[in-house]
């Protein structure tokens, strides 16, 4: 989907909850705020969350409107708002403690590219937190895109996964007002031994 489209739905109205996802919330609660970047932040719902937990957030985004309605909400100061298409958009190598990536959905060569650019990015010992839409909820849950060839499994992100200490690599479930959704989430963190100084990761 295109910058203009996107443009015209968050133009439309507001798409989502103002809240943060309450799995992606339970996950980073505990964490010692540092250095993140939200990708694929829409309206910048994770990045204020983050912000106003005293991370250092950048929130990334292809939609200016979408950003737009971010930067209008209370605490918008505290991050940093990227209009750029997360897949050409790049950091300094192993800068950040976290990178955030939920229901971004590409074909799955561009997620795997993303993602692997991603986990470069992110300093050893830091964060990779991955939650989108399971290819198994078109027959078996409810909502998000119907095409098959973008939606995640934790078969499609076994690569990324192979990059990590993983903590938890599932499809999970999700309560809707619709029904069950089922997604799929990655959490896990980069090994130390793989900054700036060498591994296997691309930056």
């Amino acid at each position: 989907m295109r910058a203009e489209e996107w443009d015209e739905r968050y133009a439309e109205r507001q798409q989502w909850s103002s809240d943060a996802n309450a799995l992606v919330a339970a996950l980073l609660e505990g964490l010692a705020p540092g250095d993140a970047v939200d990708l694929a932040a829409g309206e910048g719902r994770h990045a204020l969350w983050l912000a106003d937990r005293g991370w250092r957030v950048t929130a990334v985004d292809f939609s200016a409107v979408g950003l737009d309605r971010g930067r209008a909400q209370a605490g918008a100061d505290r991050v940093a708002w990227v209009a750029a298409d997360v897949t050409t958009w790049a950091t300094e190598p192993a800068s950040l403690d976290l990178v955030l990536v939920a229901y971004l959905h590409l074909p799955e060569p561009d997620t795997l590219d993303l993602l692997t650019r991603a986990v470069g990015w992110v300093r050893p010992g830091g964060r990779l937190l991955v939650l989108g839409h399971d290819v198994g909820n078109l027959t078996a849950g409810v909502g998000g895109p119907q095409e098959p060839a973008i939606l995640h499994s934790v078969d499609r992100l076994a690569p990324v996964a192979a990059l990590l200490e993983v903590d938890r690599l599932e499809q999970v479930s999700r309560e809707t007002p619709a029904g069950t959704a089922l997604d799929t989430l990655l959490w896990g963190r980069r090994p130390a031994g793989t900054g700036r100084s060498g591994g296997s990761v691309r930056p």
